[in-house]
């Protein structure tokens, strides 16, 4: 009888749908006593085949429904997702037992329901059914996925009640809740409290854990004990220990995982090899994870996605573009990871027609609707300096997140569009994107490139309001701001307050305090930096050397060039030499500077020729400054800078044909000076003046403040300059403009609005002048004021008649 059922079983299986009625048919014509049994196995059958629709017709035939006839249909809905269903029959059925409210909770955990599943998990202890350890694995599984952590902790104390924390499978659902809640200690604590029956389920538990949090040795230490007590590693245990092999660049170790992986026969496993070919390429082994990818027996998307990868990290942008190119050829199926990891190939200077065929085969292939693809685009094109593309990708985003506006917003600042970058970070704010370091660092390096001090107060604070403070980039950029913005004294309290800083960090200060006038505490700062164990790098020496330069310190600046080279082994560069040649030419010292420029190891470049062209202009060595400016004909053709020093050089000499003829040679290479003006921030207004401006709303008031100025300072003692004077005019002429440069229309601008006390800020796209320069000091000890000046070259703060520079301008 027993053989007959299991035949009439065995047909009905095979059946699949097909004679279905036939085979019932025959089962109903034969007679035998476990005719409930044989049902029962057949809803069982039918229930893991996921033939739930006929499970439930052959329910519904079933006259004497046992417990396990409505349990296994309870189940049969509830592991198929269909919860109303289950949920129905659960309230329908006359037995629920400790399998029927597990059956329904495991249901609502796999669909992440979590006020439903613990509604029920209560329920049920309420009424008296104890959860058994599938109960409680269940409810945990539901706390890890969804990161839990007080409904884990609650589930924790229940099994310590109901002592289930020795059981080893509700142990595991522990380790694993507390691992994913980030709580590693917590984990490792109950791990570690397991005397025995550890099974390789918990092992990997534990290892996975440790690698997920990144405690890449501490994975790699558990994964040695569960080789030494015995217990055999699958396919699940070796991707976490490769995955922390890769976090700790354990390279030896992850050849020794393979050796693992080979012996146990898993070499084949498309999980374990894709973690192969990840930790390989993490390693910085192109070559053995190349030849496990192109030996893999699937082609696996995620293998080749980190192969492009880690080509792309490592500079090998050729490489990753062919490995696409085989992905595309290999007809496989390109994902949305691959083309942001293709795209970051272009971000360095390959051919921008390569990716915009890129850009065209993410279209054609539908991908312009990924969130991530759209992402790497507009940085790809940001990075390249393709705004216009950059914009156009963003604005047919429908949807942005905080990276899509960091994208753009750090690209406008990197290529110089900083108001661009400030209009983008407001409408990312109006759009209620919280910012993250990457941005509030790349828009304060903005409002220090605009000098707008103001704003970046403001950004500050955003930064402060959205837990950003601590971060060491956007510390990093404050300092930078502050300094840039003339306000060293709060540079000065944002480094006192950084708990981290880096060579960045100190550079920046010693920079600020160098261009605001104190060299002497620039280089002081240095020497707190060596005793700090920060190595300087050559970005710290240009801001020494610069230092010296404008407090006049030779024998200073020529210690750190020896200590650069010899100490640090930092080869002098074309930067170095200017500020070198710069000093001894403030200081009058033109034969030794062009006694350094002919011994320079290095080819001078336009930065050096800027330096002794400037020197000689100066000090009106009119055969140097001609040499000077003729090598810079030769490397910047189109840069108006040395046509115009050369041009006032000869205006000075009183050559006035020879200053013509520069102009005239200007205007026939298309080449147009960029006009002198100056800007003062006003109640986050922004006034602009340029040379006998007449055209801001109070001039009649400007006017008058200037006449009354130069006035007071006449009588303190102020001399015009005619030097400054590059005009062939009558003498009363060359005095009326030069009390009307930019300089002067600001600063009577300022002492019209700018409350008494309050310290007053000018900024000057090019360098201030001479007889500017000497006025300022006069202003600011006829009217008691703190007037901060900013050249195109550094800050001039003018106190009670003396500037910071002290007069090394």
């Amino acid at each position: 009888m027993f053989k007959l059922n299991f035949e009439i079983l065995n047909f009905y299986h095979k059946c699949r749908g097909e004679h279905v009625k036939l085979a019932r048919c025959v089962h109903s014509v034969v007679n035998f006593n476990d005719s409930r049994f044989d049902s029962n196995r057949l809803l069982r059958d039918l229930s893991k085949s996921g033939r739930i629709d006929e499970a439930r017709q052959l329910f519904d035939e079933i006259s004497d429904r046992d417990e396990f006839t409505w349990n296994t249909m309870i189940a049969a809905y509830a592991n198929s997702r269909k919860l109303s269903e289950a949920k129905r029959l659960f309230d329908e059925t006359p037995y629920k037992s400790c399998i029927t409210w597990s059956s329904l909770i495991s249901g609502y955990c796999q669909c992440r329901r979590e006020v439903e599943a613990f509604e029920l998990f209560w329920r049920m202890r309420f009424e008296g059914h104890g959860p058994s350890q599938y109960t409680l694995g269940s409810v945990l599984r539901l706390c890890s996925s969804m990161v839990l952590l007080q409904r884990g902790e609650q589930i924790h104390g229940y099994a310590v009640k109901t002592c289930f924390d020795s059981n080893v499978f509700v142990v595991t659902g522990l380790v694993d809740m507390y691992a994913k809640c980030k709580c590693i200690l917590e984990a490792e604590y109950l791990f570690k409290m397991m005397s025995d029956g550890k099974t390789h389920v918990t092992w990997t538990t534990m290892v996975t854990g440790y690698s997920q949090n990144g405690y890449g040795f501490k994975a790699i230490e558990c994964f040695r004990d569960m080789r030494a007590e015995g217990v055999e590693s699958n396919q699940y245990t070796f991707p976490s220990v490769l995955t922390a092999c890769s976090s700790v660049s354990a390279l030896g170790f992850g050849e020794q995982v393979h050796g693992c992986v080979i012996r146990g026969g898993l070499e084949a496993n498309a999980y374990v090899q894709s973690a192969l070919v990840s930790m390989y390429v993490k390693c910085r082994d192109l070559n053995s994870g190349r030849r496990l990818l192109l030996n893999m027996s699937v082609d696996d998307v995620v293998s080749w996605n980190s192969m492009i990868v880690g080509c792309v990290r490592q500079g090998f942008e050729d490489e990753a573009l062919s490995f696409f190119k085989q992905m595309h050829a290999r007809e496989m199926k390109i994902d949305a990871f691959t083309y942001p990891s293709v795209l970051n190939c272009f971000t360095s200077n390959m051919d921008m027609k390569n990716a915009k065929s890129v850009h065209c085969l993410i279209i054609k292939t539908g991908f312009e609707a990924y969130k991530l693809v759209n992402n790497a685009l507009v940085d790809m094109y940001a990075k390249r300096g393709s705004l216009g593309c950059a914009f156009t990708v963003f604005n047919h985003m429908q949807d942005k997140d905080v990276i899509s506006w960091t994208s753009l917003v750090t690209g406008c600042a990197h290529n110089g569009s900083c108001e661009e970058a400030l209009k983008y970070f407001c409408d990312m704010r109006i759009a209620g994107i919280c910012p993250d370091q990457i941005v509030v660092a790349s828009i304060l390096s903005a409002c220090a490139e605009l000098t707008l001090l103001e704003l970046g107060r403001q950004v500050h604070a955003t930064s402060l309001k959205f837990g950003l403070g601590s971060s060491l980039s956007v510390g990093n950029s404050l300092v930078m701001m502050y300094a840039k913005c003339g306000s060293i004294e709060d540079a000065n309290r944002v480094f006192d307050s950084m708990q981290v800083r880096d060579v960045i960090t100190w550079t920046a200060l010693i920079v600020g305090y160098a261009k605001n006038g104190r060299g002497k505490d620039s280089l002081q700062f240095y020497d707190q930096m060596l005793a700090s164990g920060t190595k300087p790098d050559s970005i710290t020496f240009i801001g020494l050397l610069f230092a010296c330069s404008h407090a006049g310190l030779v024998e200073n600046a020529r210690h750190y060039i020896e200590s650069m080279n010899k100490v640090y082994g930092i080869q002098t560069g074309p930067e170095h030499y200017a500020c070198m040649i710069d000093l001894l030419g403030r200081l009058g010292k033109l034969v030794e500077a062009k006694e350094l420029l002919d011994q320079m190891v290095v080819e001078p470049d336009a930065t050096v020729w800027k330096a002794f062209l400037a020197s000689c202009r100066v000090h009106g060595n009119l055969e140097l400054g001609e040499r000077a400016a003729k090598n810079l004909f030769e490397l910047e053709p189109k840069n108006a800078m040395p046509y115009v020093l050369l041009s006032n050089m000869y205006s000075a000499a009183g050559k006035w044909d020879a200053a013509a003829s520069i102009r005239k040679l200007m205007k026939s290479r298309g080449i147009s000076k960029e006009p002198g003006c100056s800007w003062i921030e006003l109640n986050s207004q922004v006034h602009t003046f340029l040379s006998e401006d007449r055209g801001h709303p109070r001039t009649a008031d400007i006017y008058s403040k200037i006449d009354e100025m130069m006035l007071l300072i006449k009588e303190a003692g102020y001399v015009p300059d005619m030097n400054f004077s590059l005009h062939d005019l009558d003498v009363e002429g060359k005095v009326l403009g030069l009390a009307y440069h930019s300089e002067k229309l600001a600063v009577a601008f300022a002492l019209l609005t700018v409350p008494a006390g309050a310290p007053i800020r000018i900024f000057k796209n090019l360098r201030v002048c001479g007889d500017c320069h000497n006025a300022m000091k006069y202003i600011s000890g006829v009217y008691l004021r703190h007037i901060i000046l900013r050249d195109s070259n550094r800050f001039h703060h003018f106190r009670e008649g003396k500037c910071s520079c002290g007069d090394y301008w």
